[in-house]
C-alpha cells in the first residue's frame, strides 16, 4: 500500500510538472495581438520619441520570446527590443532561414492593408532555434510596428 501511495504520488508531481511546462510554452497569438495593440497605443498617445525608447527596454514591450519592434516605411529599425543595438540600421533586405524578404513583406502589408500578419522562419531567443513564426503588423502614420510569436 505504501509503495502504490508513493507511485501515485510521483505520478501526480510529474503530471502536474508536464502541465506546467507546456502551460510555459510559446506565446500566444492572443499574447502577441495584446503586447501590440498596447504598443500601437502607446505609440498614439505618448508619440514616438517617448514610445520608441521605451521598446527599446526590457518591461512591458519586451518579455521572453515576445517583443515589439518598428521600422520605418523605408525598412530601418527604429526600435527593437531583443537589440537597441539595432536602430537605425537599414533592414529592407533582410531574408528568413527560407529566403522570403520579411522587411519587404511587413512594409507592404502595412502600405496596401495597414495591418495584417506575416508567416516566416525565425530564431526563437527562448531556446536558441529555428523555427516557424508569425508577426502581427500595424501602421502607425509612418512607423510598421510588429509583434512576433511562434505558433505551436
Amino acid at each position: 500500500m505504501f509503495l502504490m501511495s508513493r507511485v501515485l504520488l510521483a505520478g501526480a508531481c510529474a503530471l502536474s510538472l508536464s502541465s506546467a511546462a507546456i502551460a510555459g510554452g510559446h506565446a500566444s497569438s492572443s499574447d502577441a495581438r495584446a503586447m501590440l495593440e498596447k504598443a500601437v497605443t502607446e505609440l498614439k498617445t505618448a508619440g514616438p520619441e517617448k514610445a520608441l525608447a521605451e521598446f527599446n527596454q526590457s518591461g512591458d514591450f519586451n518579455r521572453g520570446e515576445l517583443y515589439v519592434f518598428v521600422l520605418d516605411m523605408k525598412g530601418v529599425y527604429e526600435a527593437y527590443g531583443p537589440n537597441p543595438k539595432l536602430v537605425g540600421t537599414d533592414v529592407i533586405d533582410m531574408t528568413d532561414a527560407e529566403g522570403h524578404y520579411l522587411v519587404r513583406e511587413m512594409i507592404d502589408i502595412a502600405k496596401n492593408k495597414g495591418q495584417g500578419k506575416l508567416k516566416y522562419v525565425w530564431l526563437n531567443r527562448a531556446d536558441n532555434r529555428m523555427e516557424k513564426k508569425a508577426s502581427l503588423i500595424e501602421r502607425v502614420g509612418d512607423h510598421v510596428v510588429g509583434v512576433g510569436y511562434h505558433p505551436g
